[in-house]
């Protein structure tokens, strides 16, 4: 917390006469990240920082929530979000606040009782303003983190087109309600866009299947069918029937078979085509 009246001393701090504190301040800053970050591009951060936080002490900035505040605020969120994304850690992100405090330390070995008084004041506002920065890193790094599991997730969920009016998820790892979900979306929007008739999910990728595992999968079969698709599941391993079994699971009127080919011959004779068996030929 700035003291009102204490506002005055500390814009004399920021921009001492003889001294371009903004460049002291990028020189500190740029040394712990080791020629990491383009020095340019730091020393125009910081700069543009300096000038606002000099610019909101002078309209009576009280902390770093305050309105005075609202430009410092959105520099240090875009700082923060870019370091995020540059793949720098909390500590270097914070560092680039902190180092203010370094290049004003010659303050406390000639300073004037005010001055030191003011270096203490400016101390606790950059720690906050350090903390508003750890806060905005960490909410940047867990959306990226979110959309890059998403991304993830949309990967490892491929709709295959096998034939005209055939389509296949093959589905590979642990099925679980987030995954499910995009497994049904994905499957229901192709059944649209290739006007299939036929659906074959394949799980032969998928380690084990549970009770849990086996409500997701009748959720995006009665999804499927509710679009008039017929679905088929596929890669039913001796140890997954074995456990289907013990747990006591009912697929009803699903058809399930042993592997992606079975199930490929079965939708395609659901589908009207004829399938000839070719023998070697005789010379």
């Amino acid at each position: 917390m700035v003291k009102r009246d204490a506002s005055g001393d500390l814009v004399r701090l920021l921009a001492p006469e003889g001294r371009d504190l903004a460049t002291e301040w990028t020189q500190q800053a740029s040394g712990p990240l080791a020629g990491r970050i383009d020095a340019t591009a730091l020393g125009r951060e910081l700069r543009e920082l300096h000038a606002a936080l000099i610019e909101a002490l002078r309209h009576g900035a009280q902390d770093v929530h305050s309105e005075p505040m609202s430009e410092v605020r959105a520099l240090l969120t875009e700082l923060s979000r870019s370091r995020a994304r540059q793949g720098f850690t909390p500590t270097e992100t914070a560092i680039s606040i902190f180092s203010l405090k370094q290049a004003l330390e010659p303050v406390l070995h000639g300073g004037t009782v005010d001055e030191i008084r003011a270096y203490g004041q400016l101390g606790l506002l950059l720690d906050d303003l350090g903390l508003f920065t750890i806060e905005t890193y960490t909410q940047e790094r867990e959306q990226l983190i979110s959309a890059q599991a998403e991304q993830l997730m949309e990967l490892s969920t491929p709709v295959v087109k096998l034939w005209d009016g055939i389509i296949a998820v093959p589905l590979v790892g642990t099925l679980d309600s987030a995954r499910t979900q995009v497994v049904m979306e994905k499957l229901l929007q192709a059944l649209v866009d290739t006007g299939s008739e036929q659906a074959i999910i394949d799980i032969t990728g998928v380690p084990a299947v549970d009770t849990q595992v086996a409500q997701h999968l009748l959720k995006t079969i009665v999804a499927a069918r509710l679009m008039g698709a017929e679905c088929t599941v596929s890669g039913i391993r001796p140890q997954i029937a074995q456990t289907i079994v013990a747990l006591g699971i009912e697929f009803g009127d699903i058809v399930t078979k042993a592997s992606l080919a079975d199930a490929l011959r079965l939708a395609l004779r659901q589908s009207g085509v004829d399938m000839v068996a070719h023998t070697g030929v005789q010379r």
